[in-house]
């Protein structure tokens, strides 16, 4: 049987078959980093205080600042709470101005935001502040355990069912809850619909550098993993200036969900990896789109380099156990294991924390994109 290198040396390295290829595998990619962005403009401590409407029922003629007075106590430096009112009581506006009010209690119908950054973030939609702050962390947390999990679930099955199919059904997942995430009414689904997110673009991205790659040969396939990270950073470039425009987390995430919408339709017509199909033994399908490759690169394919390919004696089914029957392959497995880890816990500490780094959100997040990918 014919090594598949000496089979893209034949069909063309990086042809126009493996450029229009690798365009359509990154193009969802690009978009990718606008999932996150309802997790990090969001303005975690926005000023507020608490709704306290039910005073204009003894008096629907105060004006705001009265109505604070009246009904929001004030902290040691003299502002407003933030987190507490004064207990509603059924008096009439005499009386509360008679006796003042003493007994506090946290906010009961809400809060109401001023000079917010943004029209619409989760933080405000959601009203995750005082006691409910730190569930934005736990957000983020489901969020990238979703990408974990999709992440150890794609890449097997792909490895099973190969690896256009894995992101067929990762690209679909993707669309479908992205969409969802925009409509959802409260932060539990919310967070449920962004952990299917997460899944949906880890499956997605562990599997879109392997096809891009399977396709491009030794000398050039370097460039092949380069460029796809570059769609990743050009997108992060491009979703800073996205939400200084736009400033609504839902709004968004209907736009993020446009280009996924065209991903859903294209992405079942990419060719699948002529490499995994030769291992998995399936040598027609493969001659075929080798046949394919080489005619769009306008190269031949000899008949005697197509006689050579045969059908695979030993095909691989043990999957990921076979790293570990090699003590080589099993010291790079977790070393590549750690390395991974401490890039990507480095990335999103700074990523999700962006906001508090003292500059402006939009500019540090093109210098993000800029930068660290």
């Amino acid at each position: 049987m014919t090594d598949f290198g000496e089979i893209l040396v034949h069909i063309g390295e990086f042809g126009l078959f493996q450029k229009l290829n690798l365009f359509q595998i990154c193009f969802p990619v690009f978009f990718q980093p606008f999932f996150l962005s309802s997790l990090v403009f969001i303005q975690s401590d926005p000023e507020r205080h608490c709704n306290t409407d039910w005073i204009l029922r003894a008096d629907p003629n105060l004006t705001s600042e009265e109505q604070l007075n009246l009904t929001v106590p004030r902290q040691e430096d003299g502002t407003f709470s933030r987190c507490r009112m004064f207990v509603p009581v059924d008096w009439n506006i005499s009386t509360i101005r008679e006796r003042g009010l003493n007994e506090t209690t946290g906010c009961q119908r809400g809060w109401m935001y001023h000079n917010t950054m943004y029209t619409a973030t989760i933080v405000t939609d959601f009203d995750l502040v005082c006691d409910k702050a730190p569930l934005v962390e736990v957000i983020q947390t489901v969020v990238l355990a979703g990408v974990i999990a999709g992440s150890l679930t794609f890449g097997p099955l792909a490895n099973s069912f190969g690896r256009k199919r894995a992101m067929q059904v990762s690209a679909v997942i993707l669309f479908i809850f992205i969409v969802t995430t925009a409509l959802c009414p409260n932060v539990y689904l919310y967070a449920a619909s962004q952990f299917m997110v997460g899944f949906g673009a880890g499956g997605y991205r562990v599997n879109c550098i392997v096809l891009a790659t399977e396709w491009i040969g030794a000398s050039r396939r370097s460039w092949g993993a380069c460029l796809t990270l570059l769609f990743g950073s050009s997108g992060q470039c491009v979703l800073a200036g996205v939400m200084y425009l736009v400033r609504n987390w839902r709004l968004t995430q209907f736009i993020t969900a446009i280009p996924f919408a065209v991903v859903v339709v294209f992405i079942w017509f990419i060719p699948d990896s002529a490499r995994w199909l030769l291992d998995r033994g399936r040598t027609q399908e493969a001659k075929q789109l080798i046949i394919k490759a080489a005619a769009m690169n306008k190269r031949s394919v000899p008949d005697s380099l197509l006689d050579r390919i045969a059908v695979k004696e030993n095909v691989n089914r043990e999957g990921i156990k076979v790293i570990f029957k090699s003590p080589l392959l099993t010291r790079y497995f977790f070393s590549l294991i750690l390395a991974w880890f401490s890039l990507n816990l480095t990335l999103f500490s700074m990523y999700f924390n962006m906001g508090n780094m003292g500059l402006s959100i939009f500019m540090t997040q093109f210098m993000f994109g800029a930068i660290t990918e």
